[in-house]
């Protein structure tokens, strides 16, 4: 199978559900010397937040309900985003919960690392490929394994 490598510096996606946000910034402010090695996006709110408490450059894309989700979704697909920080929230049921499982089905689909807690985003953050590169399995081609 290919493999695209990861580079040294990551790209990675800050995602949060409203009553998670407050959770991401609190370990945004707790990780920010590592995360400052790195490439920030999240969608609407969650990057302006981020970026105005905790003082990194966070690009912005539309908030998750207006597409933001989708946007983030693409970049994966693009290969513009190494890996997917997302707090959200199981106790409360999304208007857009069709874009959060497409947005988690490409993920998977392209190989990409996911956190949707503390405790993974904290074993993912003080992972040893962290801070090195990494080669990461291409998309399957499913076409080529159908006609087998």
């Amino acid at each position: 199978m290919k493999k695209t490598k990861m580079k040294k510096q990551k790209r990675i996606a800050l995602i949060a559900h409203d009553n998670r946000k407050q959770d991401l910034v609190d370990w945004v402010k707790r990780n920010r010397e590592t995360l400052s090695r790195h490439f920030l996006c999240g969608t609407g709110t969650t990057a302006r937040i981020l970026s105005e408490s905790c003082e990194l450059p966070v690009k912005g894309y539309k908030s998750g309900p207006l597409g933001g989700d989708q946007q983030i979704g693409a970049r994966i697909a693009e290969g513009d985003i190494d890996i997917l920080i997302f707090f959200w929230d199981p106790l409360t049921a999304q208007p857009h919960d069709p874009d959060v499982k497409a947005l988690l089905r490409i993920a998977v689909l392209y190989d990409i690392p996911v956190a949707m807690n503390h405790s993974t985003a904290d074993f993912l953050l003080n992972s040893a490929f962290m801070n090195s590169e990494y080669d990461r399995d291409d998309v399957m081609n499913y076409n080529a394994t159908i006609r087998l």
